[in-house]
This record gives C-alpha cells, structure tokens and sequence, in this order.
C-alpha cells in the first residue's frame, strides 16, 4: 500500500513549488485541482450538475465553465460553495483514489489546497503544510493573479487560519520564497517518507 502524504496549504502559501521539488526527486504528485479541471469538462457530469443546480450564467459562450466567475460566486455565497463542493468532492475523493492505487512507489505526494477544510483527511496517510506568512501569501496572489488584496483577503477568510491549518500537520514546509531553503527541507521530508513508507510495508 502506497504511503499518502496530502500537501495543504493556504492560497498563496506556494504549495505548487513545494509539489514540483518533490516531482523533481522522481515522487509521483496527483493533483487535486488537475483532477477537478478534468471533471468539469465540457460533456462531463460535473459540468451538467454545475450549470443543472448553480445556473447556466457560469457556462461559457464555447460549453466551457467559467471558473473565475464561479470562484468570485461561490466567495461569496455559502450556499453556492456548499453545492458546488458537494457536486465535486465526492468525484475528486473517487478520481484520487483510483490514481493513486495504480502507482508503483513508496510514496506519493497529493496535493489538495482545501485537504482539512473539506474532511479529506481520510485519503491520505500524513498531512503535510506549506507554510507562509499571511502577507507574503497575499503578495504572491495579487502578483499572480492580478487581483487586490481584499479580495485575496476574502478568500483567506473562508480557509482555516494558519495557525489552525499548521495544528493539523504532520509535517510542515516553511516557504518564504528561499527556493533552496524549500528544496533542503523537501530533500529531509523525502527521506522520512521513504523510511516510514518501508516501515509501513
């Protein structure tokens, strides 16, 4: 059985360039955020129960959905979001575990950005936290996706604190934009999960 290790984080925290460091070392990375991209494709189910239960206005001229008006909306409306992810979690929970059961390694790295939020913690073994000050998160997002702080903000505000976030880790990565800091602490973490993924088989 392949050990699992979930990677969390908040928006901003660069749980992307933690993931990639680990691809690097040859672990296989499954995508949470890849995976949901796949199920609401235009024919798919989840674009059908998304346009069916939330509205035809988050469906694009060309089939496609259009997430950052769906993002802006369910930001702002519980309710949305609560239909939204009981439309696709169960989907992402299925999809996750039929990927990760075909791989051959000692480990695997899944990222899901809302892992704890969502009650996740049952699909992986050991949760590992990106971890950056809120400041610099917000930066990186509003560099990123160039967008204002209050409304990055806003959507601090509907993930877990970081300092809740960090109490359900088992492991955490500092990252404050020292890329090779990043590495150094990935190199460490690797090793650990090979030897508990040994002690584990």
């Amino acid at each position: 059985m392949i050990l699992r290790i979930g990677l969390t984080g908040g928006i901003g925290s660069g749980k992307s360039v933690v993931a990639q460091s680990f691809a690097e070392l040859g672990v296989p990375v499954v995508d949470a955020d890849v995976i949901t991209r796949e199920l609401v494709k235009p024919g798919k189910p989840a674009l059908e129960a998304i346009k069916a239960q939330l509205g035809s206005q988050f469906i694009s001229a060309d089939g496609s959905l259009d997430r950052a008006q769906l993002r802006e909306h369910v930001f702002v409306s519980t309710t949305a979001r609560k239909t939204l992810e009981a439309i696709l979690h169960p989907l992402v929970h299925d999809a996750i575990e039929e990927e990760t059961g075909k791989l051959k390694s000692p480990y695997c790295i899944i990222v899901i950005p809302l892992l704890i939020e969502a009650g996740q913690q049952s699909l992986v073994d050991r949760i590992l936290v990106v971890d950056a000050p809120e400041k610099t998160c917000i930066e990186r997002v509003v560099s990123r996706d160039h967008t204002t702080a209050d409304a990055v903000k806003r959507i601090l505000s509907t993930q877990l604190d970081r300092k809740a976030r960090l109490s359900y880790g088992d492991d955490v990565v500092t990252n404050e934009g020292d890329l090779d800091s990043v590495a150094d602490q990935v190199s460490r973490l690797h090793q650990r999960y090979l030897a508990l993924a040994t002690q584990q088989g």
